[in-house]
């Protein structure tokens, strides 16, 4: 047992190096970016669907699924994105790969489990360059906010099973804008900066109950308070002259910004679904963030965004054509498909951008107690072309390990 913590910890040290920049997109120039987590590979193939829990996986959206866990469970997922930007000037493409999450779930009794993990929750990340008549400008963005979550579930009876995560949230966002001016001599350039940390909670419950000899009921909720984390706020202000070998700078200024306290919004989630067990399962989930919270915490900036509320709607299922087939390999595979449509919360120019994606998955069975290797593609789009903006076509290939153990089993022979 030492050895495989020894390896955790590795993967741990070795993620958190990785977890920055997981997106490319001119979008994530506002707020704290775009909210890249969309769950585990099982979830995005479903559309994003997170009511599901069996005793197989992890769900790292709802901590009362660790106490319907029976084995260990080591969980790990990336992917690759292909997106096309269109606006009604011009076109670009961007590529990039990450790491997506990485998560150990441990059964301490039959209704007791615990979990620990590491998620980039949003990411920042662009370069644009804009030029017009007299005035040409460059931006640049990076960096992200990540998760390291303690979970814990207890399943109340058998139908009924309730739990709490504990995340530290930290991170830091940093956008550079270098601007040019026809008939000027120098440029100028501003880099702000902002280091967030602090704790905050989810809660969550799940019910599963059989309504008829073969029909299972799902039903799922999770809620996260609004709680205030702190922001370290940074600028810096620069004269500079462009060379042959890039910008020197002439004179620079570091303006005195307020540190703030970042409100982190209220989440709340609510699905059902019904489904077959160990065959199918469909269902449908909303959920709201209060993002409109934002408006107010990054306004030193000046970045010209606006906030509301936030939402998203998922539907989707898998379906097993027989888990426990002797004979067919691919029957004991599980098929996924769904859809979701997120509000995001980001105004520009008046126009509220929307996001929307179509998913599909595998779930390959792989090694001894019900381990898998899923694969999942979505096909998405996020934005507009519509009052000078950006419309982003992207393509989706994820790929997750979920690994299952016996752990704190005796031996019967020494």
């Amino acid at each position: 047992m030492i050895k495989r913590f020894i390896v955790i910890v590795a993967l741990f040290t070795a993620f958190v190096a990785e977890a920055q920049e997981n997106v490319s997109s001119p979008y994530s120039y506002y707020g704290i970016g775009l909210t890249n987590f969309k769950g585990t590979v099982e979830n995005r193939s479903m559309g994003g669907l997170t009511i599901f829990s069996d005793s197989i996986h992890v769900n790292l959206f709802n901590p009362a699924s660790y106490a319907r866990l029976k084995l260990t469970n080591y969980t790990i997922g990336g992917s690759h994105d292909r997106i096309s930007l269109k606006s009604d000037s011009a076109s670009d493409n961007a590529k990039i790969t990450s790491l997506d999450y990485l998560a150990l779930g441990v059964p301490i009794s039959d209704k007791f489990g615990v979990g620990i993990g590491l998620i980039p929750y949003t990411s920042v990340g662009y370069r644009i360059l804009d030029i017009e008549e007299d005035n040409a400008s460059r931006l640049n963005g990076r960096g992200g906010m990540n998760k390291v979550f303690l979970s814990a579930g207890y399943a109340v009876t058998k139908e009924l099973a309730l739990g709490v995560d504990a995340n530290y949230n930290f991170g830091n966002f940093q956008n550079r804008r270098t601007v040019l001016r026809d008939n000027i001599q120098f440029g100028t350039r501003d880099i702000n900066r902002s280091d967030i940390r602090g704790f905050n909670f989810n809660f969550g419950a799940n019910y599963q109950k059989m309504i008829s000899e073969d029909l299972q009921l799902h039903i799922s909720g999770t809620y996260s308070p609004a709680i205030d984390l702190k922001s370290d706020n940074y600028r810096e202000l620069s004269t500079v002259r462009f060379t042959d070998v890039g910008e020197l700078i002439v004179d620079t200024e570091v303006v005195d910004v307020a540190d703030t306290d970042f409100t982190f919004p209220s989440r709340i989630s609510f699905g059902t679904g019904i489904g077959k067990p160990y065959k199918w399962f469909i269902g449908a989930e909303y959920s709201n963030l209060g993002s409109s919270s934002y408006e107010d915490s990054f306004s030193f900036r000046n970045d010209g965004g606006e906030f509301e509320d936030a939402s998203k709607f998922a539907l989707g299922g898998f379906y097993i054509p027989n888990y426990n087939s002797f004979t067919s390999y691919f029957e004991r595979v599980v098929y996924r498909a769904g859809f979701r449509y997120d509000g995001t919360g980001l105004i520009i120019n008046n126009e509220s951008i929307k996001e929307f994606g179509m998913s599909f998955g595998l779930g390959l069975p792989v090694g001894q107690y019900f381990s898998n290797a899923n694969l999942g593609i979505e096909l998405g789009r996020r934005g507009t072309k519509d009052s000078g903006l950006i419309q982003e076509n992207f393509l989706r290939l994820s790929i997750g390990l979920s690994f299952n153990d016996k752990w704190f089993t005796k031996r019967k022979f020494n």
